[in-house]
């Protein structure tokens, strides 16, 4: 089962995560999300848990908890819902990139 964690400290980190999961079962998988350009942690993450049973009440019992400073947020994660691709069209300077002018020197 994926279960998603929400209101984590920046600090916390993969291996923390897992941590805090272990005692409840075997865990397959740790991420707390990270911004792209920054790598800095976005406060939420995943964690998978092999048995339903043992990730359901992982849920129930740390979904409130204090970790780490922070009042955690625990449950099922959902399944992510396609978004429609965005198409970029219009606007914008055309095709030459702006700026430099090759033919003018």
């Amino acid at each position: 089962m994926n279960i998603f964690i929400a209101g984590l400290s920046f600090k916390v980190n993969d291996t923390d995560l897992a941590s805090l999961f272990e005692e409840y079962g075997t865990i397959t998988s740790a991420k707390v999300i990270t911004d792209r350009q920054s790598g800095r942690s976005k406060g939420y993450g995943f964690v998978e848990i092999d048995d339903a049973e043992a990730a359901a009440k992982a849920i129930a019992e740390l979904n409130g908890a204090e970790y780490d400073g922070r009042t955690i947020s625990v449950s099922e994660a959902k399944p992510r819902e396609e978004r429609p691709r965005r198409e970029f069209s219009g606007g914008g300077r055309g095709g030459n990139g702006g700026g430099y002018n090759r033919n003018r020197y």
